[in-house]
């Protein structure tokens, strides 16, 4: 039997076409930044936990992929089981969709949501409509297309209507021991992190060169009280990619380190001292089983 105080926790997935917010919104919600956010789409290749622990309710939120379907290849192969996956396993669904704008991306989400999980419609962005009347029409719309339990407009960036959605996942999910510690904040390595962090970099500096064939590896990480001495290496497909990611005299990859050192400093609390350089492997993005090698589920 159910008891009003009783502790209650849970995997939430949150899903949606790519470029759509969904990293944003985590980050929102348990209040540091734990996935990479960019413009461009596919920018999160991992199933990512985030943690969340408030008062008798612990949140784990799951940051997917965004559900391709216009590209093949074995990376988005990858992400797509990924999303799948997610869906079939946990407890409570956040649908995110971009209000005002429904694309075909949008529509190719719906069919993978299970009709068996408790499903929550966020429309993200609502800062940015010129209207709020714009709203109902657009959600009556969305409305027809799947049975959902709740609907919450909200805006991540400035905050507004987070505690609103909180409330609606937490009364949606099952009783049960908290899983992760009460300060935990996700289930990721700090290396982990800092790789999401070096490549989060790549994508906004370079990534409109740049094929979204690269992904970042940390090869060293000699840690003391003093600080942390990391060696990361960029993997690109090609040699005609590395010039693309060097930039004129090496500036690009000179920012890039920069930036993501004062990301990594902020995260770790010590002085960080970063080294990065490029390997091309041929066509790995294109083989699962150098998708695998390289860390991806």
């Amino acid at each position: 039997m159910s008891t009003e105080n009783a502790f209650k926790t849970g995997f939430i997935a949150v899903v949606g076409r790519p470029n759509v917010g969904k990293s944003t919104l985590i980050n929102a919600l348990i209040g540091s930044k734990i996935s990479i956010v960019s413009r461009k789409a596919q920018t999160t290749r991992h199933r990512i936990h985030g943690v969340l622990t408030q008062d008798n309710h612990q949140y784990i939120f799951v940051d997917t992929p965004g559900f391709q379907t216009r590209h093949g290849g074995a990376m988005n192969r990858m992400m797509n089981r990924v999303v799948t996956q997610t869906l079939a396993d946990v407890d409570v669904v956040v649908h995110v969709v971009e209000a005002g704008k429904w694309s075909e991306g949008d529509e190719n989400v719906v069919p993978l949501l299970p009709t068996s999980k408790k499903c929550i419609l966020v429309i993200s962005k609502v800062d940015l409509l010129k209207s709020k009347n714009d709203i109902f029409e657009f959600t009556t719309k969305i409305l027809s297309k799947f049975p959902y339990d709740a609907i919450v407009p909200l805006s991540a960036v400035k905050g507004v209507q987070l505690d609103i959605l909180l409330k609606e996942i937490a009364d949606r999910l099952p009783e049960g021991e908290p899983m992760f510690e009460e300060d935990a904040m996700t289930d990721r390595s700090v290396r982990f992190i800092t790789s999401e962090l070096i490549r989060e970099k790549i994508f906004r500096l370079v990534g409109d060169e740049l094929p979204y064939a690269s992904t970042v590896q940390i090869e060293k990480w000699d840690e003391t009280d003093e600080g942390v001495h990391i060696n990361a290496c960029v993997v690109v497909e090609r040699e005609s990619h590395k010039p693309i990611l060097l930039g004129a005299k090496g500036m690009h990859m000179k920012r890039i380190a920069t930036e993501a050192r004062q990301d990594i400093r902020e995260m770790l609390d010590k002085p960080v001292f970063l080294e990065i350089y490029i390997k091309v492997r041929k066509g790995w993005s294109e083989k699962e089983s150098a998708l695998r090698d390289l860390g991806y589920e």
